[in-house]
């Protein structure tokens, strides 16, 4: 049985169709890439995942079990044992470092604060930032903020990691450094990852599968090296960043001309 599982899905706001028939599944343990170019539908997959939206039609099974279906119960349970890391991290500005990791413990335990400080401590080491527990995040440099926002996702141990474009506005030693942790920490903690995002030569080198999104439907699911390999269209010209391809420059809107002709 798979971990998470897309059957049919798709996606609508009103007429506007994002997703249609999205058919995939994630393995326990495996770390999947979403990817694909701006609007594709990437991180209305994400949100669809954390049930923030609801798909229009289509099942997503979570071990099993429709999503749409769990009791509010439930899908407490399924969030807590999700950890998201936000693009640009999404700390809370009028908390300390330690408060922002604690955050998540504090909401979802009824731990003593003395285990609180120890495992917040204990996280911080692991991203490579103790001794910053005391600091605002705005005297954090971008790297520094997103492994913060990194250290506070793992806080609870989470089964499901999910990366919302980690890597973007930071520099390449920052980025190099994001990607490592990324990778070590979701081996030690075993987790499922998903990760959506735009960058190809971090990425390609952490993950197990790419599942790669086109005009609302998937055009390629497969190992970083079959992509690299893939006659699609799509994917070729995202690879190579060719400013002609099936991806339109222009927004497919009526010339004055045509409009003129349709009154």
């Amino acid at each position: 049985m798979s971990f998470l599982e897309f059957r049919h899905v798709r996606f609508a706001y009103g007429k506007r169709e994002i997703l249609h028939d999205i058919n995939f599944s994630i393995e326990a343990g495996e770390f999947v890439a979403i990817m694909g170019g701006s609007g594709s539908g990437k991180t209305t997959l994400l949100r669809l995942i954390t049930r923030q939206l609801s798909p229009s039609s289509g099942e997503i099974l979570v071990e099993g079990k429709n999503l749409a279906t769990f009791s509010a119960q439930e899908l407490y349970e399924y969030r807590r044992a999700m950890g998201v890391l936000f693009q640009f991290g999404a700390l809370f500005t009028d908390l300390t470092v330690f408060d922002n990791v604690a955050f998540p413990l504090r909401e979802h335990t009824k731990l003593p604060e003395k285990i609180i400080r120890d495992l917040v401590l204990l996280k911080l080491d692991a991203v490579g930032l103790r001794g910053t527990e005391n600091l605002m995040p705005s005297e954090l440099s971008g790297g520094m903020a997103r492994r913060v926002a990194l250290a506070r996702t793992i806080a609870l141990d989470p089964d499901l990691m999910l990366y919302d474009e980690p890597f973007t506005g930071l520099d390449p030693i920052s980025l190099g450094v994001a990607a490592h942790l990324i990778t070590r920490l979701n081996k030690a903690l075993k987790a499922t990852g998903v990760i959506v995002t735009h960058d190809i030569g971090a990425s390609l080198s952490l993950v197990d599968r790419v599942v790669f999104l086109a005009d609302g439907e998937i055009v390629f699911s497969g190992s970083p090296q079959q992509m690299q390999e893939t006659e699609s269209p799509w994917v070729k010209q995202f690879l190579s960043g060719e400013r002609h391809g099936p991806v339109e420059y222009r927004y497919p809107a009526t010339t004055t001309l045509q409009q003129d002709l349709m009154i």
